[in-house]
């Protein structure tokens, strides 16, 4: 951006919650025309939240209805990441209040991401699609660093949920709590884990703990993005949902319910709809403007 380009306009939005206080805010550029990556970046750090996303014209052949198309970049703090859950429900609920609710479609790093809005009771929706999913083991040596850089003994882990990386657009280690009580402990040494994160090209570290068959409460490590923990995680609930039907511990046809930011002073909720026959996922949420 030159120096005598206006300021762009940057929203503040928050995902996964109806209320500003709480879900995961995020910063919204709906138009970061004339942005370069430096400037991009320069936005996202002042704002100081985990993510923040810039939208601009659609490339050539992504489809969708003319006007409800874009091409949409993800930036944390410290870098940009490939794609955000929440800094895209952010965007959608956006724009929903400037065009209407209806479909968008989203042109990411990670591949194209259709975005469905509503509006219910006054509340607006938005769901997105992930890319197709994948899952993958994880090196005994790197859990025993995970372990180590969270402090998690690994009997605090949960057995029926074995360690894996998980991903739906970006790369979630996923690890399981045995208890509520484990999860809501959370310090950890910053710097060894975002060394460890760095290696294995990991986004967050997804932990979770299973309060009933579909409902989980989750917490995710973020210091690769300079964000010691994310408040409400959609990138990493969709690898979740896929690590989850992977490995047989919910239906192939399921919604889940994941609970996040509790501890953190800003509860969120976000839903995971698994769908028989479509290896994609399925994240949903409200979202609300701030100020």
């Amino acid at each position: 951006m030159t120096t005598n380009a206006p300021r762009p306009e940057v929203l503040r939005y928050t995902a996964f919650s109806a209320t500003p206080d709480g879900g995961n805010p995020a910063g919204v550029v709906l138009d970061a025309t004339g942005l370069d990556d430096g400037a991009m970046l320069a936005v996202a750090a002042e704002l100081g939240y985990s993510e923040s996303a810039f939208l601009t014209a659609p490339p050539e052949g992504l489809g969708g209805r003319e006007g409800r198309a874009y091409r949409i970049r993800y930036f944390s703090p410290k870098a940009e990441v490939p794609f955000c859950g929440h800094a895209t429900v952010a965007a959608a609920v956006a724009l929903a209040e400037r065009i209407g609710p209806g479909e968008l479609v989203f042109a990411t790093r990670a591949g194209t991401v259709p975005v469905e809005v509503a509006e219910e009771g006054g509340t607006v929706r938005a769901t997105l699609t992930s890319v197709e999913p994948h899952v993958e083991g994880i090196d005994g040596a790197d859990l025993a660093e995970a372990l180590a850089a969270l402090d998690w003994p690994a009997a605090d882990l949960d057995p029926a949920f074995p360690p894996r990386i998980a991903f739906a657009g970006a790369r979630h280690l996923v690890l399981a709590a045995a208890t509520r009580a484990r999860l809501a402990d959370l310090a950890y040494d910053f710097a060894r884990l975002e060394a460890l994160m760095h290696r294995l090209d990991l986004i967050t570290v997804q932990l979770v703990w299973r309060e009933s068959a579909t409902v989980f409460h989750v917490r995710d490590p973020f210091p690769v993005g300079g964000v010691v923990e994310d408040p409400a995680t959609g990138a990493a609930a969709a690898a979740f949902g896929a690590y989850a039907r992977e490995l047989g511990l919910v239906p192939e046809d399921a919604v889940l319910t994941l609970y996040q930011g509790e501890d953190l002073g800003r509860p969120g909720e976000l839903t995971v709809t698994l769908r028989a026959g479509d290896p994609r996922i399925r994240v949903g949420g409200a979202g609300a403007r701030i100020g």
